[in-house]
């Protein structure tokens, strides 16, 4: 029976990377797959690249107002996975309806996404929220800080100042913007020396 997967990590934990490892694993045996992102992720067009090289261009991007289930279901029902990238930006709908793919159309999907916005609120981002609450297997991807401890939490920069406030989406603007993956420690650390 197909599942619906939730795999998320902190920036930098090679979620992407891991997409298009699984993408490559179907299409190397024959079969198909369909690999989408949100229309939000605006910063490399209808490409999903990684920071070691491999990209790969999506099938679909998709809007806030888009029936994943209906898209999937007329245009890619022959596929043996769907894989979605920047999953925490889809809509709670837009989860329940990859669910719908799951148990309608019985086609895996495996979400790759952000737990947490920078705030470290879990409801920063409602499509990683809901994915939490009904995917079948929700699964860490896991990186490490620059101290070398395990990194949970993301962290915005701003002209090298670690900010904690803020809109959830800030991709590229008029600020040198910087997101890394942070321990608690450092975390607590960088905004404690900061107010000093």
């Amino acid at each position: 029976m197909a599942q619906l997967y939730f795999r998320y990590g902190a920036m930098g934990c090679g979620k992407t990377m891991q997409l298009l490892q699984v993408a490559f694993n179907y299409e190397e045996r024959g079969l198909k797959v369909c690999v989408i992102k949100p229309a939000t992720d605006t910063k490399n067009g209808n490409k999903l690249l990684t920071r070691i090289g491999p990209e790969r261009e999506t099938n679909f991007c998709f809007s806030r107002r888009d029936d994943l289930f209906k898209i999937i279901k007329k245009e890619y029902s022959d596929v043996a996975c769907v894989l979605v990238d920047e999953s925490q930006f889809l809509t709670p709908k837009q989860a329940d309806q990859l669910m719908q793919v799951v148990v309608k159309l019985n086609i895996p999907v495996m979400c790759y996404g952000l737990r947490l916005n920078f705030r470290q609120q879990d409801g920063g981002f409602e499509g990683a929220t809901r994915l939490l609450q009904i995917a079948h297997k929700n699964e860490e991807l896991k990186t490490i800080c620059s101290c070398g401890r395990k990194a949970t939490m993301n962290s915005r920069w701003l002209d090298d100042q670690l900010v904690v406030d803020g809109p959830d989406i800030l991709i590229d603007g008029t600020s040198k913007i910087e997101y890394r993956a942070m321990c608690p420690k450092c975390f607590y650390e960088t905004l404690e020396r900061q107010k000093k």
